[in-house]
């Protein structure tokens, strides 16, 4: 694999501040140019002159401001599980990052079936595909046509809008906006110099903040106070908690606890690879080798070949991967019979009683004004 760009320095100025100086003075070159598209676009919708066109039953958005890694695919899984716990069909429609189908409207799965793979439907909605049931997932690049057909094919009456932060074409009656709680002591530069798709006074558009991977650090209060300075909104809390071990296959679910003093090898493609590192530290495993690459990366035969050759010559217990990357590996049954797939999913804390409650309540005061 060719050595690539560390975006994370320059994003972050980690370490050398020397590093990467022509990539730098060139990204906040075109950030300027990128912030002054962002600004005028958000001014149009705040002024009426973009119209947002509004569906006829309640969206839950969820976005957030930065690039990749907060952990929207769980939080979205979270929330259908939980409107569906308290009689609400969902339906999950999301743009389908790395989607190859040039249809507009893409039915990734019925509520019952996977219609479609993850290379051409995207790694995402196939996850959240694989985890929910009677929940269809469909993908497109109008949200508009995939809420209609969620709504008139499949007779959902709460949609959730993944990944919709900046896609503001379509009227969200809830918008969370996750936060990672890592990311919040990073520079406050746009892309592409910094990780923000959108500058932090945005923020002001949120209905209510989650923050993720609490866990990680005791500096959370007086941050949010700094950032959140555009009004008030209510924030909620969470982690990321490991839920199980299965096979590539989805068979033979194991709890956690199995890997407990297990030798591994393990390897990624994720936005935030240090955290998926740090769950299985936590677990007790003895990592012999950590391979990383890129958020969304499609592996070709020789680096799987690669994979397992290193896996069986370092006499690991374990081969494991991510969920997302898993998607990604369907089509070599071969392999993912001896890969591992650690399951991870998002828990609201202290409780997650406050965050239901007040989800339910804005969506049943969103029917009474419909």
């Amino acid at each position: 694999m060719k050595e690539m760009i560390n975006w994370q320095k320059i994003w972050d100025d980690d370490g050398n501040k020397n590093v990467y100086i022509p990539v730098k003075v060139i990204a906040s070159i075109l950030s300027f140019f990128y912030l002054g598209v962002i600004n005028f676009r958000n001014w149009l919708y705040d002024h009426k002159i973009f119209k947002e066109m509004k569906l006829s039953c309640p969206v839950i958005s969820v976005g957030n401001i930065t690039v990749g890694g907060t952990g929207k695919t769980p939080c979205v899984i979270m929330l259908a599980r939980m409107l569906q716990k308290n009689g609400f069909k969902p339906a999950v429609i999301s743009r389908g990052y790395g989607s190859r189908s040039i249809h507009p409207v893409n039915i990734i799965s019925d509520g019952d079936k996977i219609l479609l793979d993850s290379e051409t439907a995207g790694d995402e909605p196939c996850l959240i595909a694989q985890e929910l049931r009677n929940v269809p997932v469909i993908t497109g690049a109008k949200r508009i046509a995939t809420g209609e057909t969620a709504i008139n094919q499949f007779g959902a009456n709460v949609l959730i809008c993944d990944d919709a932060m900046q896609h503001r074409q379509i009227f969200r009656d809830i918008n969370l906006v996750l936060l990672d709680n890592r990311s919040l002591s990073g520079k406050d530069h746009v892309l592409p110099r910094g990780r923000l798709r959108e500058p932090i006074k945005e923020l002001g558009r949120a209905d209510a903040i989650i923050l993720t991977r609490t866990d990680e650090t005791q500096q959370t209060d007086k941050k949010i106070g700094e950032i959140i300075k555009t009004k008030d909104v209510p924030v909620f809390k969470s982690i990321h908690r490991p839920k199980d071990i299965i096979r590539g296959n989805y068979n033979a679910p194991k709890p956690v606890s199995e890997l407990k003093g297990k030798k591994v090898y393990a390897f990624c493609g994720i936005a935030r690879p240090d955290s998926f590192k740090k769950i299985l530290l936590v677990l007790g495993t003895k990592i012999l080798s950590f391979d990383i690459f890129p958020d969304h990366y499609r592996y070709d035969k020789s680096e799987l070949e690669k994979i397992r050759t290193g896996f069986i010559g370092c006499h690991a217990d374990y081969l494991v991967t991510t969920q997302k990357d898993a998607m990604r590996l369907q089509d070599d049954p071969e392999f993912l019979k001896i890969l591992s797939v650690l399951r991870v999913e998002m828990e609201m804390i202290p409780s997650a009683q406050a965050f239901e409650k007040y989800i339910i309540e804005q969506i049943k005061f969103c029917q009474v004004k419909q």
